[in-house]
């Protein structure tokens, strides 16, 4: 879920082939070779940068869920300043539900082999990084939970939370949604993400 416009770094090419071949393949189908060449380096080249698959998956799949907390906390935090700046900017509860609710769907959409990489070898991390990983979906389903409880006060916390676990199943199942040049455009299938979140979490709250 990356924003920044800049060429990326050898090392964020190395993670990016990485997950595109450990999602299309498997994490043992895959060889350091495979992945040097698919960045145009030696395979022992890589271990300049990594010191095996173990360390790319873990980077990976740490990295994803540090990702998504970090912009998370980035969208409230934007969310306060502009509300203590600007008069009548769309900052409450409802807005700041949108802008989470977009941020995963940049991610659903950008970023498909991680959501298969996740499913498929979380298991196969070491038990701290798995643990970690842990921790930090935690804490980002917390801070959904949060913001959806804001803008329905009356939902309980329990069913409030099964809400944002189900929302990420809805928008999490981008893989499977086909190819993605059988998928109708990037911004019409945003869209409509968008509004099959925002009818789930209101069948939730206003039921």
């Amino acid at each position: 879920m990356a924003t920044r416009t800049d060429a990326p770094t050898r090392r964020e090419q190395i993670l990016k082939e990485a997950a595109r071949l450990f999602a299309e393949r498997g994490f043992h189908g895959v060889g350091v070779d495979e992945i040097g060449a698919a960045v145009g380096i030696s395979g022992p080249g890589l271990y300049r940068h990594f010191p095996g698959k173990d360390a790319m998956l873990a980077e990976l799949l740490v990295g994803i869920s540090d990702s998504l907390l970090t912009g998370a906390k980035r969208r409230l935090a934007e969310a306060d300043g502009a509300s203590g700046s600007r008069a009548g900017a769309a900052t409450g509860p409802e807005a700041v539900l949108d802008s989470l609710i977009e941020g995963h769907i940049d991610f659903a959409l950008d970023d498909r082999p991680l959501i298969t990489l996740h499913d498929r070898e979380l298991d196969r991390l070491r038990d701290a990084d798995r643990k970690m990983v842990r921790q930090l979906q935690r804490q980002y389903v917390e801070l959904w939970v949060g913001v959806l409880r804001e803008v329905y006060p009356a939902l309980a916390e329990p069913a409030a939370r099964s809400a944002v676990h189900s929302v990420f199943g809805l928008l999490n199942s981008t893989p499977h949604l086909g190819r993605p040049g059988s998928l109708p455009g990037r911004a019409v299938t945003a869209s409509l993400l968008h509004r099959m979140a925002r009818g789930a979490f209101a069948a939730v709250g206003e039921g």
